[in-house]
């Protein structure tokens, strides 16, 4: 799969909010959280293209962006490539270390059992 760097991914992010979306579309959604230039935007969206991240058609004038990845894709596969770099693929040692340092709330820890749930009832425990 794609890899993207911190910045390429913000311009997914602002992507992912609506598409087929215009460079202006992406340049104000992005505008809100970054200070950065139309010029540099326009450049992460070339470099998205020639890494097939992203594909454009012309109309008129204006070039129209459509992701060629879909976020829940692109968010599982670096989840599993984070867990595996850093955790050697085991997930207790992240939610634990997590939840030592920043408390659960009630809805977290509701939503952890319900997980343990589901993957014990398709092993069949």
């Amino acid at each position: 799969m794609i890899e993207l760097s911190k910045a390429e991914f913000s311009v997914m992010e602002a992507l992912w909010q609506g598409y087929p979306a215009k460079a202006s579309d992406i340049i104000k959604r992005l505008s809100d959280d970054t200070q950065w230039h139309e010029k540099t935007i326009k450049t992460l969206v070339s470099r998205l293209v020639k890494k097939q991240a992203v594909t454009f058609e012309k109309q008129g004038r204006e070039y129209i962006y459509t992701p060629t990845i879909e976020r829940d894709d692109y968010t599982q596969k670096e989840s599993r490539s984070f867990i595996q770099r850093l955790f050697r693929g085991r997930i207790a040692p992240l939610v634990s270390g997590f939840a030592k340092t920043h408390p659960l709330s009630q809805t977290d820890i509701d939503e952890l059992k319900n997980v343990i749930k589901e993957w014990e009832d398709k092993q069949g425990k």
